[in-house]
């Protein structure tokens, strides 16, 4: 079991009602507001007008930051900061999911950086930074981005999708409530994020952090328990909590501990094709992921034995024939996704293999794929891709 830090300074507000301490959240930071959203979303819900209320009766004076895509841009950022250092923004609040939480991020950490270029800024500058204090309602299951410090920011001119370090959210909202009406499509694509934070994590060369995996197969059990309830009754309160719970938790860096890293190869294959085709995010995870996991237990069979433990721990299966017993457990992940409804080839998406060639090269620059569970080069990652067609 290797050595561990943790450090999660996000305080939780989780449950129905939990708007109630929005006021409480934002008041020590000051009364001038950045509120950001993505496309309109939460006007139609009426959660845009419960938020002004709040921050119209606490006195608040609010700027407002809408149209942040799933896949937020680098322009958003920009018109952010230059929006904070404007009217001398106090605290940002971030209301939607985990783009615009992401975003928020990217703009805490503008604010203070010393130059104009802010995409210098997202690719260049590691570690957690000065930050303006930023407070989450969310309101998709997905990325986790409101219980971690880290934010995925898009580059589209330049084809980039890159991950860093920001700061974590001061405070988060958590009222599952809130994800009542997010779309079949978007609640499975979530669910397939969250359980690809799980298992970039779970497929790990560390045999014995036993809590650690014992967290990350509850919640990918509980995940599976739970999505298909989540698309046949939008609103049972149950379903939803438990997504959430589980999003929250599985990326927080707590179901690794004690763990070697793994390099996240699956995101780091993702974020190329998000960067060239916009896509949604989870769906590019839950497309990759099966064929990573068969390209990688042929390369080197020395892994089968975590996909044993993934068949048996997570999906319930028993067998004699281990390496049959591995390659089944792959299966059933591909048909769950498939069964909820996500599309399970490249194909489906209108994607050729024009760019797999520079996408894989990025995909592995520096050779960063080479630490993680099978060591990757940039002909596996195309070979990866191919197999996704």
């Amino acid at each position: 079991m290797e050595n561990y830090v943790h450090n999660i300074p996000t305080k939780v507000y989780f449950g129905k009602g939990a708007i109630s301490h929005l006021d409480e959240a934002l008041k020590p930071f000051g009364k001038n507001v950045l509120l950001t959203y993505g496309g309109g979303s939460i006007k139609k819900t009426g959660l845009y007008d419960e938020v002004m209320k709040i921050l119209n009766e606490g006195g608040y004076t609010v700027t407002e930051l809408s149209g942040i895509d799933p896949n937020p841009r680098i322009e958003s950022v920009a018109k952010g900061v230059a929006l904070c250092k404007e009217h001398n923004i106090d605290v940002v609040l971030a209301v939607g999911g985990g783009s615009t939480i992401d975003c928020s991020k990217a703009i805490c950490s503008g604010f203070y950086y010393e130059g104009d270029d802010l995409w210098h800024m997202v690719k260049h500058v590691k570690g957690y930074k000065k930050s303006l204090p930023l407070v989450d309602i969310l309101t998709l299951s997905a990325t986790g981005s409101d219980f971690d410090g880290g934010a995925v920011i898009s580059n589209m001119k330049t084809n980039e999708k890159l991950g860093g370090s920001y700061t974590y959210p001061s405070v988060s909202i958590l009222d599952p409530t809130y994800t009542f009406t997010v779309s079949k499509y978007q609640t499975a694509a979530g669910s397939a994020d969250i359980m690809s934070h799980i298992m970039e994590g779970y497929f790990s060369r560390t045999p014995d952090s036993e809590l650690a995996d014992g967290i990350a197969e509850t919640i990918l059990k509980s995940v599976i328990r739970n999505l298909p309830i989540a698309l046949k009754e939008p609103d049972n309160y149950s379903a939803r909590a438990n997504l959430m719970h589980a999003e929250s938790v599985a990326c927080s860096g707590i179901p690794e501990y004690g763990k070697k890293s793994t390099g996240w190869p699956c995101h780091a294959m993702e974020h190329e094709l998000s960067a060239y085709y916009d896509i949604t995010h989870g769906v590019g995870l839950a497309i990759l992921t099966p064929r990573w996991m068969r390209f990688i237990l042929k390369k080197d069979p020395t892994c089968e034995w975590r996909f044993v433990r993934f068949a048996r721990n997570v999906w319930g299966l028993d067998g004699e024939d281990e390496h049959e017993l591995a390659l089944k457990g792959i299966d059933v992940l591909e048909q769950f996704f498939r069964g909820n409804g996500i599309p399970m080839t490249l194909g489906e998406l209108g994607i050729t293999d024009e760019h797999f060639r520079a996408m894989a090269e990025h995909a592995d620059i520096g050779g960063r794929l080479s630490n993680a569970f099978v060591p990757l080069t940039a002909d596996d990652v195309v070979q990866i891709y191919t197999d996704c067609l």
